[in-house]
Formats: structure tokens, C-alpha cells, sequence
């Protein structure tokens, strides 16, 4: 029974409703979406230094040196310790401790380096220091977003150049919620966002857009197969969707293995923080990338299509179980719509049948109303 549905799965045979059940992902994004906005107002992004500016310090861990004893060292220079981020960097045997605040005069960050030094009682050399102003940082803030409306711009030409604007306005809705659903997951979790992490949004949406075209090409694949035969744009997204579901799972567990492994092994196994906040936003939008594509772009083109004179007519008809496959192995309407179809031509037919038999009788009976004639008696 289960190696039967998995061969189904392979060669794109399965009849899951995904058009039909379009709510259910319009609901769990939109709960996604005001969770977020929720977050974002409370308590909005921890936004590196690179963006907001500041200055980090990392001194080597040691006995007399810890977390403790470096909030301990901020309040004796006269920074509050309660806004700074303080956190231990692993590597192999390395460990280090990284103390970020915000602007400080440059008089403040040699005394603090310093002071780092002598605590943990090693030289100088060893303490390392990065200052970025706040001017720096909010123009790399700038840039990003920069970016990210450029990117957007570029890709709804390509998709409607290649396509049509309808899919390009799809797939540019899909790409706002996975950036959305991932801003959402940094804010809750109070993750730093770094340049690296807007190069892994940007990754992300690059896959993003990948499995919506693999999906839409399909979809227009099988509009054109399905020119001549009278079946729902939903009938087509169900089609298509179905066909390329087993080479969607295939991309997205391909990609997602790696990430993954990065995240637990390299992040929390082997102690690499640096590689959290990267790999969290690749696992993120690797997982909604492959959702919005299915749950998204594609049900909201079906709506658009479905406003068009050419698919109106149909709109709500969906193909289900056995009349889904019969329309995916031959191209043509079967199963109940087919079987009401055939069965309206023939109501008619009999109708019509009747109709000429009542006539008939009719005709006859009116005939016969009249008594026959006495046959003349022939000559003897």
C-alpha cells in the first residue's frame, strides 16, 4: 500500500487537492504574518553592528574571565551592562568572549580594551576591537534594502517577460512572505542579523523563485495541453502541482540536509555561533520557499486566472481522486463531471425520443378515432 503511493509520488501521479485546500495556507500565513508584525513591534530586530553601529570587543576566555566578569568590567568604565550583548564564541578549543555596545568615544575603547586585557590577563595584541559608526551602519541599511527592491524589480520583468505579469505578481506576493515569515522567525528568536544574514535572504529567495518557475512553467505547460478541453484553471494548478511535487520535495531536501548539518554540527555541536545566525535564515527560507510556491504563488495565480471570461464559467469545478488522474495520464475531463455530461445528452436524447414517440401515437390515435369504412361488396 505505502510503496504504492511512494511509486505514485515518483512519477507524478498523486491527486492531492492542493487548490481546493488554499484556505488552510492563506490562515496559517496570515497567523504567521501578524505574529510577526506583533514581534517586530514589541520588540523589533537585533540588528548587528554593522547596521546599527557600534563597538565589538573579543578577549580570550580564561578562569578569572567570563560573562560575569565582563558585564562587571562595563559597569566599572561607566557603560550599563544590561544594554550590551555579551556572548561566548566557541571554536575547537578556542573560546572567546564578544562584548558589544553602541557608539563609544575612541578615548572610552582603548581604556576598555585595556581593561579586557588585564582581566583575563593576557597582552593587549590579544583583544581584538571593531567600531563602526552609526552613519556606516545606516547606510549599509540603505543598501540592503536597496537590494532587496531591485532584486524584486528585476525578477517581476523576467517572470512577466518570460511568463505574465499575473505569475510575476504571484511569485513577487510569495517572495515578500518568505522575507516576512523569516524577518519574523530572527525577531522572536532575537537572532543577530549581520550582512551575512541579508546574503542568506538573498539566497533564500533565489530558491525561492527557482521552485515557483519550476511550478509555473508546468502550469503553462499543461494550460496549453488543456486548451481544448473544458477543465478549471484550479483543475490545472491541481495538475501541475501534483506532477512536479516529488521533484519539489527532492529540491528542498537536497538543499535543506547541508544547511541542517551546518546548523547542528557546525553551530551547536562543534560550537560555531558565527554560523547560527547564517544557517537559521538559510533552514527558514529553504522550508518557506518550498511552501510558498505550493501555498502561495500558485493558488493566488488561480485566482487571478479564475477572474478571466476563459475560466470564470468553470470557476469551483475541481477534478478529485479518480477523475483527477483520468485528467492527468489523458488530458481530458472524466469521473463526474464527464459522467453528468453524458448523462444530461442522454436525458435529452430520451426526451426527445419520447417526445416523437408521444407524437406518433398521437397521430395514430387520431386515426383510429374515426370507424372504418364497410367495404364495397364487389360485383357478382
Amino acid at each position: 500500500m505505502m510503496s504504492g503511493k511512494i511509486s505514485r509520488l515518483y512519477r507524478g501521479e498523486t491527486t492531492v487537492d492542493f487548490y481546493g485546500r488554499r484556505r488552510i495556507g492563506f490562515f496559517l500565513s496570515l497567523f504567521v504574518a501578524v505574529v510577526t508584525v506583533v514581534s517586530l513591534a514589541s520588540q523589533g530586530l537585533n540588528l548587528g553592528i554593522d547596521f546599527k553601529g557600534g563597538v565589538a570587543w573579543e578577549v580570550p576566555a580564561s578562569k578569572t574571565f567570563d560573562v560575569e566578569q565582563a558585564r562587571n568590567v562595563l559597569d566599572a568604565n561607566g557603560i550599563s551592562s544590561k544594554d550590551a550583548k555579551v556572548q561566548v564564541l566557541t571554536s575547537g578549543t578556542d573560546r572567546r568572549i564578544r562584548i558589544q555596545v553602541g557608539d563609544q568615544p575612541t578615548e572610552k575603547i582603548d581604556a576598555l580594551k585595556v581593561a579586557f586585557a588585564k582581566d583575563a590577563g593576557v597582552n593587549t595584541d590579544l583583544v581584538s576591537v571593531a567600531a563602526v559608526s552609526s552613519t556606516w551602519g545606516r547606510s549599509i541599511t540603505e543598501k540592503a534594502l536597496r537590494a532587496l527592491v531591485v532584486f524584486f524589480a528585476l525578477v517581476s520583468l523576467y517572470i512577466a517577460f518570460r511568463f505574465e505579469w499575473k505569475m510575476a505578481l504571484a511569485a513577487i506576493i510569495a517572495m515578500v512572505h518568505d522575507v516576512l515569515v523569516s524577518v519574523g522567525v530572527y525577531s522572536l528568536l532575537g537572532l543577530e542579523v549581520t550582512p551575512a544574514t541579508v546574503v542568506a535572504f538573498l539566497t533564500i529567495l533565489g530558491f525561492s523563485l527557482y521552485d515557483t518557475i519550476v511550478v509555473f512553467d508546468k502550469i503553462q505547460e499543461n494550460d496549453h495541453r488543456f486548451k481544448t478541453s473544458r477543465v478549471s484553471y484550479g483543475d490545472v494548478i491541481n495538475v501541475s502541482m501534483n506532477q512536479v511535487l516529488m521533484r519539489s520535495l527532492n529540491t528542498s531536501i537536497a538543499a535543506i540536509l547541508p544547511v541542517l548539518s551546518l546548523l547542528v554540527l557546525g553551530s551547536w555541536v562543534m560550537g560555531a555561533v558565527a554560523l547560527q545566525e547564517f544557517a537559521v535564515a538559510l533552514l527558514v527560507g529553504l522550508l518557506t520557499g518550498a511552501y510558498s510556491s505550493i501555498y502561495i504563488a500558485s493558488p493566488l495565480l488561480g485566482m487571478f486566472k479564475e477572474r478571466e471570461a476563459k475560466y470564470s464559467g468553470m470557476r469551483g469545478h475541481l477534478a478529485l481522486g479518480p477523475e483527477m488522474t483520468r485528467l492527468i495520464l489523458t488530458g481530458a475531463a472524466a469521473g463526474r463531471r464527464a459522467t453528468a455530461q453524458r448523462s444530461e445528452a442522454t436525458r435529452i436524447d430520451e426526451a426527445v425520443e419520447q417526445a416523437s414517440t408521444d407524437q406518433d401515437l398521437e397521430t395514430a390515435s387520431t386515426v383510429l378515432s374515426h370507424p372504418p369504412r364497410p367495404r364495397k361488396k364487389g360485383r357478382r
